[in-house]
């Protein structure tokens, strides 16, 4: 597969080398273009796309413009025009995304580094990183993604890449937006912001409102919907512009709250086919309550124009109880879902109990509390200097560090309910921690180094990356609510880790340029002693190119070797819900990414055809035999293929854009995978079908500040399986319609 791969690889740098060729005999405007001065804003990994088109290493920048496009409120659907990134859908709405970087393991974005404003983001980064919480891609001002060589500057996960959230900055002078809209399922959006800035202080206010009734049924018309508060409020200080130390101070606060009807029970094979979004009775009770707050300050000194430090202190706190149906008894035979909807044949009378369609007194249907609270703080700096050499060289020092600290406080119990006439009630009520009752912490110092130099066409980004970490585990166990330390055990485990890199780009002509690297995989172990952190080899290499005026895009093959690949004990893939690592031995994931954009109008006709084309081939496959207990690896043996890891997807979007109006349509091809390992038989993997998704937006612009705006997501309706974790078959968004407006102050 590695030859197939650099086959491919081979193939596209002949092609961006016949390019190379035409283009040394044209004059014509740059569109890969010298880069030696630094941009380095705050809080930003790339800032624009200008940044992203000349590193050293893969990477993507989705501007303020592409989001609005279409208006996602889904960052699968946001991120589908990425190269590079797996994902698959849970909800439907993208409230609990899993996304996957060149292979990573998909399951609660856990393998990646998320971060909102250049600050970690995930629940609790280091001792617990699934991903209960994602910031609202709607209210986004940017993404950014960053894959492959010289990321040291990011961690602690290094293998895949990391994701950048960017929030709507405080505007230079008086701005406004106002947008809402609402169609199928009585779904609404509302969003509205202010802000300006007044010579020294500046400020802005944000608030978004997201809410929903669902698109699956209960028989008793339960919501299976959801209801989103999203505040969020930035004030900034910044001296004189001709101040002798110039430098700002900004304080950003944000309020999230969510209220969901979401469940992790699926339907049986048969179900599915008749009934794709009926949802079963046992499920009503079913709501995730969540509240996220954050806390962030920012200064920023500019000792000179070549001297610069941005210094985040950051507070993160995300409570959630996530109240949903866990097990299912007949006749005091307790069982788990996956267990049950898998085999509905086997376990008749219990899959009775989970439709409601046989009446049982009491302790029936078992349904936890998985509540939890996440704390997330820390304070980082990152100082950059630049400089110019002997000959026109170029040199810049990039040195950061962060102390971080967080912790996830599991406190759960266990509710039994009765079941008549297809209405629950609860019969029992579980004693309080008798589910989960324990502290997993992490202390981590984190530091880098990334020197760039650059001459003529050369660019050479050698680094480093340190990462000490100290993790532990107080369990008071199932009958000490209070936590006096009567039952407590204890467990520790401590790494640090040495993560090195290097990225190089050649520019051949300001049309065609050449990239690529070799860098570390990092990801961090648990908290059992001794066990080890999840490792791997990576490189990359790939190639930026420009023909004419019309046609641009970029091809890169990439190879991660890992020697140690972890896997994670989540209830959302059909596990227990430990959260504990466990060795998936070694794993060989080789790619391909290519994107292209066509434009066959001229820059200044007043109308245009942007066509954007992306297509991801990831082969992620074990280079060793092991046994699991956990549903989504099962029995692995050597060539099986990862799960959940799509081989092929492609997202073809064109537009037509005039001044007056914007009409937008996007395909996207999703590969079949399968949802276990297989053991080698490809017939065991349970497969979750392809599918080929089409969605359609449109803009009309009734003056300069007013639009009036439609979505359909879905557009020729498609059923499809978007997941079978984590306990039955669980159905993608169906055809809906949206419409709104949107003003500009």
């Amino acid at each position: 597969m590695k030859n197939q791969l650099f086959s491919l690889l081979f193939i596209a740098l002949n092609f961006t080398g016949l390019i190379y060729a035409q283009e040394q005999q044209e004059a014509v405007k740059d569109s890969i273009q010298n880069l030696d001065e630094v941009i380095i804003k705050a809080n930003t990994i790339l800032g624009n796309k200008y940044v992203a088109q000349n590193r050293t290493g893969a990477s993507y920048y989705l501007s303020s413009e592409e989001l609005q496009a279409f208006n996602y409120i889904d960052i699968n659907r946001a991120l589908k025009s990425v190269p590079g990134v797996n994902l698959y859908e849970e909800d439907g709405f993208g409230l609990r995304p899993n996304i996957s970087l060149r292979g990573t393991s998909p399951q609660r974005s856990s393998k990646i580094t998320l971060m909102e404003d250049g600050v970690l983001i995930a629940p609790a980064p280091y001792s617990s990183p699934a991903a209960y919480y994602f910031p609202s891609v709607a209210r986004m001002q940017a993404i950014e993604i960053l894959k492959g060589s010289s990321q040291v500057q990011y961690g602690p996960f290094t293998t895949g890449g990391v994701i950048n959230l960017v929030s709507t900055a405080v505007p230079e002078e008086l701005s406004g937006r106002f947008q809402s809209s609402y169609g199928s399922f009585n779904s609404s959006q509302l969003y509205s912001s202010v802000g300006q800035t007044n010579k020294n202080f500046g400020y802005l206010v944000e608030y978004m409102q997201l809410g929903s009734d669902g698109f699956k049924q209960l028989e008793n018309e339960g919501n299976t919907g959801f209801d989103i508060n999203d505040l969020m409020g930035k004030i900034r200080w910044q001296s004189d512009a001709d101040a002798a130390l110039p430098q700002s101070l900004e304080l950003k606060y944000h309020y999230y709250d969510e209220k969901s009807n979401e469940t992790y029970l699926g339907l049986t094979e048969n179900d599915f086919e008749n009934t794709p979004f009926f949802r079963y009775a046992a499920s009503q009770e079913d709501v995730m309550d969540a509240e996220q707050q954050q806390y962030m300050l920012t200064h920023i000194l500019n000792f000179t124009s070549n001297l610069k430090i941005v210094t985040n202190a950051y507070h993160n706190q995300f409570k959630r109880n996530w109240y949903k149906l866990g097990a299912v008894s007949f006749e005091d035979d307790k069982l788990g879902l996956a267990t049950v909807v898998s085999s509905p044949e086997d376990f008749s009378n219990h899959m009775a109990l989970l439709r409601g369609e046989t009446d049982a007194a009491s302790d029936a249907l078992w349904v936890k509390a998985n509540n939890r609270v996440y704390t997330a703080k820390g304070v980082q700096t990152k100082i950059d200097y630049h400089w110019y050499g002997a000959n026109g060289a170029f040199h810049d020092l990039e040195v950061g560090m962060r102390y971080h600290y967080d912790e996830e406080d599991r406190f759960q119990w266990e509710d039994g309910y009765g079941i008549e006439n297809g209405d629950m009630r609860m019969t029992s009520a579980g004693a309080k921690g008798a589910k989960g009752n324990r502290i997993s912490s992490a202390s981590a110092f984190a530091a880098y180094a990334l020197y760039k130099f650059k001459y003529n066409g050369w660019t050479l980004t050698p680094g480093v990356r340190v990462e000490s970490i100290e993790l532990g585990r107080e369990d008071f166990g199932k009958t000490d609510p209070n936590r006096t330390g009567s039952d407590l055990a204890t467990r520790e485990n401590a790494i640090t880790a040495v993560i090195p890199g290097v990225g190089f780009n050649y520019t051949f002509t300001n049309r065609f340029s050449l990239f690529g690297g070799i860098h570390k995989g990092f990801s961090p172990p648990g908290s059992a002693a001794g066990e080890k952190a999840e490792e791997s080899l990576n490189l990359e290499l790939g190639s930026r190119f420009a023909v004419g005026q019309n046609l641009n895009g970029e091809v890169i093959g990439f190879f991660n070797n890992y020697t140690n690949l972890l896997g994670s004990d989540l209830a959302a893939s059909g596990g227990t819900g430990t959260l504990d690592p466990f060795n998936a031995g070694a794993v060989h994931v080789s790619g391909a990414e290519l994107l292209f954009n066509y434009n066959p109008s001229a820059p200044n006709h007043a109308l245009q055809f942007p066509l954007s084309f992306t297509y991801t081939y990831t082969n992620a496959i074990f280079q060793s035999s092991f046994g699991s207990s956990q549903d989504i690896w099962g029995t692995v043996a050597k060539g099986d293929r990862v799960p959940y890891i799509t081989p092929h997807q492609w997202t073809l979007t064109s537009s037509m854009e005039h001044q007056k109006f914007r009409f937008n349509l996007s395909l996207r091809y999703n590969g079949a995978f399968g949802t276990q390992a297989g053991n080698g038989n490809t017939a065991a993997t349970l497969e979750v079908e392809d599918n080929l998704l089409v969605d359609f937006s449109a803009q009309w612009n009734l003056t300069q500040k007013i639009s009036l705006t439609a979505q359909v997501v879905n557009l020729f309706d498609a059923t499809y399986v978007a997941s079978r974790a984590p306990a039955g078959l669980r159905p993608g968004h169906p055809f809906g319609v949206y419409g709104g407006m949107r003003f500009q102050l």
